[in-house]
């Protein structure tokens, strides 16, 4: 127990560390596009300081003490699940507040929800002394998994698995509007509105030319990786080891190269399909009874096709693809007013299908583009293809990645691809 601990301690400060090292900030000259961009976003740009700070406390703390060292396989598994439980619980109660709060028949909203309230608090008391032990617990899966998939030194996965959940930031996306490139990004403070949102888009729009839209994130690869707070478990195991994909591939030029392009859509890629892998297998070895039902035999009835007079049902992924390829098209064109029009009507077809898309616009596939793992917003991009059936190939997900590591251009991708079966 005592190596145990003294390995926690060092995983600690290596994370401060790769935290200074991922946290040094360059500052443009002052009048350049990027620094009347920064005048933009004002006071709203997220402190990563101050997060870092607290994050490393609360895992020096959980290191310390190692208090979930000395639980039995099946208490650590059952704190995990009580953690999530008091979790959902705090979500459904915050909802419940909230309606009563929209309801125009409920007169006095504070009265009416002050027993919900205090139930709350109680909860997230609980909560905020579970939470360091259960993300230690869930860390030690995905780190054992890791580690026997060969990412390990000395029996310990490497780079040491850190996570954190904690309420997200929003990104800023920036693109130009004549192509598809994501130029700039800043991390917002979270709790922006939706008017607060518009306003500052439509300034970058409106002062710069450029194309903005600010999304939701479920995880950033800080050290501790943010996750977003959930409680589902299989998501969580992903995005968990998701993150640490990207903090592996950092010390490897397909990481140090991330922000070109077209090296972070590979990059981003691979993140895709370690978490698939890595969550899939911590699901399977630890929490048996969460892994998904396998899809339905497909029946005679299932395989005859809808009569004439019966639409098709929406296809989300094909229809966001065929939306891209043309938008690329447009844009090759120099047709910068046709392609951001045809978004919107498409924009809307998504909306009258049920996906409440806000924006859809060149930033929109700057940033979505860069998943390349499943088709939709990537279009006609090859990548995910490609890392797919070098991943097909290739012995083991730890042969892959030594594979993919020297990555640094996309025609580093490209190479490979070309030569796998050699």
């Amino acid at each position: 127990m005592l190596m145990r601990r003294l390995t926690f301690a060092l995983n600690a400060l290596l994370a401060v560390a790769i935290g200074l090292l991922i946290f040094a900030r360059d500052w443009p000259p002052f009048g350049t596009e990027e620094e009347k961009l920064n005048a933009i976003v004002g006071q709203q740009q997220f402190d990563f300081l101050v997060w870092e700070v607290n994050a490393f406390a609360a895992k020096a703390k959980a290191a310390l003490t190692g208090g979930h060292l000395f639980l039995a396989e099946a208490d650590r598994k059952q704190l995990v699940l009580d953690y999530l439980a008091l979790l959902r619980r705090a979500q459904e109660l915050d909802g419940q507040i909230n309606a009563l709060y929209v309801d125009p028949n409920v007169t006095d909203p504070a009265a009416a929800s002050a027993d919900l309230l205090a139930e709350l608090t109680a909860v997230r008391q609980q909560l905020t002394a579970v939470q360091p032990l259960a993300e230690a617990i869930v860390q030690d899966q995905v780190a054992a998994v890791l580690a026997d998939e060969g990412f390990d030194v000395l029996r310990q996965a490497w780079p040491p698995v850190l996570m954190h959940m904690t309420p997200l930031p929003t990104v800023l996306i920036v693109s130009p509007r004549d192509r598809i490139e994501r130029i700039y990004q800043r991390t917002l403070s979270p709790g922006l509105t939706t008017p607060h949102k518009e306003e500052m888009e439509t300034a970058v729009t409106d002062h710069l030319d450029l194309s903005a839209l600010i999304v939701p994130i479920g995880g950033m690869g800080t050290y501790p990786a943010m996750v977003q707070e959930t409680s589902n478990l299989n998501w969580l195991a992903e995005v968990t080891a998701h993150e640490w994909g990207h903090h592996w591939m950092s010390f490897y030029p397909v990481g140090i190269y991330y922000n070109d392009p077209e090296v972070r859509v590979i990059n981003e890629t691979i993140a895709s399909l370690i978490d698939q892998e890595i969550g899939a297998e911590v699901i399977r070895r630890f929490y048996p009874e969460f892994v998904p039902p396998p899809p339905p035999e497909p029946t005679d009835a299932a395989t005859t096709p809808p009569p004439p007079t019966e639409p098709p049902p929406f296809n989300f992924n094909a229809e966001m693809a065929a939306t891209r390829i043309r938008v690329d098209e447009l844009l090759a064109e120099g047709k910068i007013e046709e392609a951001e029009n045809y978004m919107e009507e498409r924009r809307q077809l998504f909306v009258a299908n049920g996906y409440q898309i806000r924006k859809l616009n060149q930033a929109y596939f700057a940033f979505y583009g860069a998943y390349a793992d499943r088709p939709g917003a990537t279009g006609s991009d090859p990548t995910g293809p490609m890392l797919q059936e070098i991943r097909a190939h290739s012995p083991s997900l730890r042969a892959f990645m030594d594979t993919i590591a020297p990555i640094r251009s996309r025609a580093d991708l490209e190479r490979i691809w070309q030569g796998i079966g050699d």
